[in-house]
């Protein structure tokens, strides 16, 4: 395999540095990498039968005849590299700072076709002789790569006299020839150095950006499309210890706490947002798993994570959620996280996206205009599209079993409007024995004599009214007429929500 020794030396979970996939024939392609590792040096790579051929020069190329550059020969890099810029993470092999310093195609003299140009590599290759004629924006002309004597990998490069050789300096030239930032200015996108003088202590709390309903998903390049991820929303803060929230400031370091012992191993002050669910087999998250975990503690317990608002001493909440979610990514792959995962994205394809989410049974996306900033309320930039009718509800009460059910019957729910709760239907399915035992023991002790909505009803079975304290998330194949939820399944209780904010979900 040409690219194992590549891959042996790194771990794809931790770098965001691209696997690589099986070499395939491209265009005559070289590039420069400007890498700021254990020293500054100058990645020379040419692209040779789907790979690319890679040399590290130490102080850089030269476009003078008289300077002889050493260049070491180091393992073949995948063809993706080539648009690798940004940072390699602690810990790992190269760790620090890849900008692409130059790029362009590359040809070899009287080669006048692409057999004959790879055929003429070989023989250099072989030869330990290799003379090329780049075009770049900063490396023109012809070169030469030529193989030390009674040595394995050391090569020099050297520039050929020509029109396009001078003696100015041409690492001057210190800018990324597609991003145009310098070295600095791609480290400081995540920084794992500690600021003192900067660093600003976290907030205490920060309410989570919402997304609003809406029917329809579209196909638009101006957004990003995620899944909607079903489980309990969770703001990570972590500043030399870890305290998850819930989005209504409720703490989660008990209810999760092997989550909390992950994060913990970030070593840089943060807040995270995103999304901690049980996942199946298949990788997909579902409510009622999460019910279940609660009862037993067994399931996949994963952290899925799609914003970052704050690192390091830097409120970024600001900046656009493309630039939010790279820094986001970055950070993550720093450290060796298994339980903490970044929640992954595509652009502008959200309508087969969509039809994926409705073939995987999944809750739904989350479309998310690329430069929204993060703001603590809801809003039309960020959209939630379901698969399924769902709906949040108040327990206000609960029927007297039938036949061989043990605990209760049905559950009578209600949301509020204009600070009123108004009767939305109940649900009798769903339920496990084992939830109908739990959820009856919480019910009892709320136990009222009068009904708490604004217009009372009549069920035909006996109840037991309670106070509007408990939440629970119900899925529904449509709403009636007269307001009423058709054909309701019972998913799980929301520890997360507080009752009074539960209103009937109207999309846009």
């Amino acid at each position: 395999m040409i690219l194992k020794k590549y891959q042996q030396k790194r771990s794809f979970s931790q770098t965001p540095e691209p696997k690589g996939a099986s070499p395939t024939s491209h265009p005559n392609v070289f590039c420069v990498q400007m890498h700021d590792a254990s020293h500054l040096h100058y990645d020379f790579r040419l692209e040779h039968k789907g790979v690319l051929l890679s040399w590290a020069v130490p102080k850089g190329p030269s476009m003078n005849p008289s300077d002889k550059r050493l260049a070491i020969q180091v393992e073949d890099h995948p063809f993706e590299y080539r648009n690798f810029e940004g940072i390699i993470p602690p810990g790992n092999y190269g760790a620090g700072t890849v900008m692409i310093w130059d790029e362009g195609s590359y040809s070899v003299q009287d080669a006048g076709n692409q057999k004959e140009l790879e055929a003429a590599m070989e023989k250099g290759l072989k030869k330990g002789h290799i003379e090329i004629i780049l075009s770049g924006d900063k490396l023109q002309g012809a070169f030469n790569l030529v193989k030390m004597k009674n040595s394995d990998n050391n090569w020099l490069l050297i520039k050929e006299k020509d029109q396009f050789a001078v003696s100015i300096d041409i690492l001057a030239k210190d800018h990324s020839v597609r991003s145009k930032r310098s070295l600095d200015d791609i480290a400081s996108k995540v920084s794992f150095k500690k600021n003192k003088a900067s660093k600003q202590s976290l907030p205490e709390f920060t309410s989570p950006m919402l997304a609003t309903l809406t029917d329809s998903a579209f196909d638009n390049s101006d957004w990003l499309f995620e899944v909607k991820w079903d489980g309990y929303r969770t703001l990570a803060y972590i500043d030399n210890k870890v305290v998850l929230y819930s989005r209504n400031k409720n703490l989660f370091n008990s209810t999760f706490p092997s989550i909390a012992k992950e994060l913990a191993k970030i070593k840089i002050n943060c807040i995270l947002d995103g999304e901690v669910v049980i996942v199946d087999e298949k990788g997909r998250s579902d409510f009622q798993l999460m019910q279940n975990y609660q009862a037993t503690q067994k399931g996949n317990l994963c952290y899925y994570v799609f914003d970052l608002l704050f690192i390091n001493g830097e409120d970024i909440r600001d900046l656009p959620l493309e630039e939010r979610k790279e820094r986001l990514k970055t950070l993550l792959a720093a450290y060796p996280l298994k339980t903490v995962l970044f929640s992954d994205h595509i652009e502008k394809k959200g309508i087969p996206f969509f039809e994926k989410a409705q073939e995987f049974n999944l809750e739904g996306i989350i479309a998310k205009k690329k430069s929204s900033i993060y703001r603590s309320a809801r809003s039309k930039e960020w959209l939630k599209i379901k698969t399924h009718y769902r709906q949040e509800a108040v327990i206000i009460g609960f029927t007297e079993p039938r036949n061989s059910r043990k605990h209760f019957g049905a559950l009578l729910l209600g949301v509020y409007e204009n600070n009123k709760l108004i009767y939305i239907g109940h649900v009798g399915t769903g339920f496990t024995q084992a939830l109908l035992k739990a959820l009856y023991e919480k019910m009892l002790p709320l136990a009222v004599d009068k009904c708490p909505l604004v217009k009372p009803v009549k069920p035909n079975m006996p109840v037991t009214w309670i106070k509007p304290k408990l939440v629970c998330e119900i899925v529904f194949s449509e709403w009636t007429d007269s307001g009423i939820m058709r054909q309701p399944t019972f998913k799980g209780l929301r520890i997360d929500k507080v009752a009074k904010q539960v209103k009937r979900e109207v999309s846009i």
